[in-house]
């Protein structure tokens, strides 16, 4: 008989929202709550399947917490997989190693919860025994790989390795555990589990090895919906894996072109007409939609001038199709280019090519850039990051700011004139 795992990582269980909940409370809860209910759907799987365990690769808390609701939570479902006979294998990833919940939370004796030293676990099966090995990093920071810890295969068993990796690097994500993936292939391992990076990734050879992606996107950033990975090892060792969809809440970009758009009404059945065929793409429960509003419309200058009504008329929008959220409004519009009037100058137009000229200018630049700046080191750390991580993204922030500071003067002197 052939032995069956679900494989997960970076839950992220309760990861704080800030940002968001600034914006929108009631998305901020929506959201906020979407990792414990992936988590569950997580469960929910293991038991729908009867499988023999659940591997977490990592990263189940996302830090600092000492909530022990947090706590309370994931004891209740450890309960019911340890009830229905599942056991548990996880290792601690970078954000576990930050976590005071990770230390103190007693668990039923059907978890295994690896250490700082290589450990290997065999888990008999019908057919075929398994080898579990894993190993956990006390400090949020491992600079060197962890393969050299790692145990060698045990002969006659399916020998599954537990590993929280950014494998040879990935944007967006802090080098941890470096390895590549030639080297996993090489070690002899039947299945790698990985964790640490949030984008589903499978590399096939000698051995099977999944990143399995987070189960829940927790922003624009993590767009698309999530899964786990149901894996199948049958006797002869072969290794099958299917891709289960767990994400309750699902980011997606959504664009509307409102080209040649000239009345509101035409531009709000745009964009409802957007958000329904997202919603009907989206497999996920909920839709959280950053709404792209693009092309060359009359009505750039009036979307520009009320920005605040357009979005309004994008949540209602949004809340007549049902089970969707817009979480930003993006405009990226331009107004079509008049014909010949007699060769009568625009002065509002005429002042716009001013303003940005005079954004260009050195003198402009150095003040705008010693601004941000100042304004940088006034933010705690953790909000320092909008201008960019290096002087190309500065001058990229720059140059933004100044694109949309012009076209949004344009737009509203433009607006004022046609009443």
């Amino acid at each position: 008989m052939a032995f069956r795992f679900v494989h997960t990582a970076d839950i992220h269980l309760d990861s704080p929202l800030r940002s968001l909940a600034l914006r929108n409370p009631e998305l901020a809860e929506l959201v906020g709550d979407a990792s414990r209910q992936a988590f569950i759907a997580v469960v929910d799987l293991c038991l729908a399947e009867q499988v023999d365990a659940l591997v977490i690769a990592g990263d189940l808390y996302d830090g600092d917490q000492t909530s022990m609701k947090t706590a309370r939570f994931l004891a209740s479902q450890m309960t019911r997989l340890h009830q229905a006979g599942v056991s548990v294998y996880m290792i601690r990833g970078n954000h576990d190693a930050m976590s005071r919940i990770t230390k103190q939370l007693v668990l039923p004796d059907t978890v295994t919860i690896f250490g700082g030293r290589c450990q290997s676990v065999v888990q008999p099966g019908s057919g075929i025994d398994v080898a579990f090995h894993g190993l956990s990093f006390a400090s949020p920071k491992a600079p060197e790989s962890l393969l050299p810890k790692y145990a060698r295969p045990q002969e006659g068993a399916a020998n599954i390795g537990i590993m929280h990796t950014s494998l040879a690097g990935s944007p967006g994500h802090d080098v941890y555990a470096p390895c590549s993936v030639a080297d996993l292939h090489g070690h002899g391992f039947d299945y790698w589990a990985l964790g640490h990076i949030h984008v589903r990734q499978v590399y096939s050879g000698a051995s099977t090895l999944v990143m399995p992606g987070i189960p829940q996107g927790r922003d624009i950033n993590e767009a698309g919906e999530k899964s786990v990975t149901l894996v199948t090892i049958r006797d002869d060792r072969s290794v099958e894996i299917e891709e289960r969809l767990t994400s309750v809440a699902q980011f997606e970009r959504v664009g509307v072109d409102l080209t040649g758009t000239s009345e509101w009404s035409e531009a709000v059945i745009r964009i409802r007409a957007g958000l329904e065929q997202a919603r009907e793409e989206a497999r996920s429960r909920y839709l959280v939609a950053r709404l792209g509003l693009v092309g060359t419309s009359a009505l750039s200058w009036s979307l520009m001038r009320d920005r605040d009504l357009a979005v309004a008329e994008a949540e209602q929008a949004a809340e007549q199709v049902g089970d969707t959220w817009v979480e930003k409004l993006d405009l990226d519009l331009s107004a079509p280019v008049l014909g010949d009037s007699g060769n009568v100058a625009d002065p509002t137009l005429e002042l716009a090519e001013s303003m940005r000229a005079n954004a260009g200018s050195e003198a402009f630049r150095s003040e705008a850039r010693e601004f941000v700046l100042k304004t940088i080191a006034d933010l705690p750390p953790d909000a320092r990051g909008f201008a960019g991580k290096d002087e190309a993204g500065l001058q990229q922030f720059l140059d933004d700011v100044v694109a949309r500071g012009v076209d949004l003067v344009t737009a509203r002197l433009k607006a004022g004139a046609t009443r």
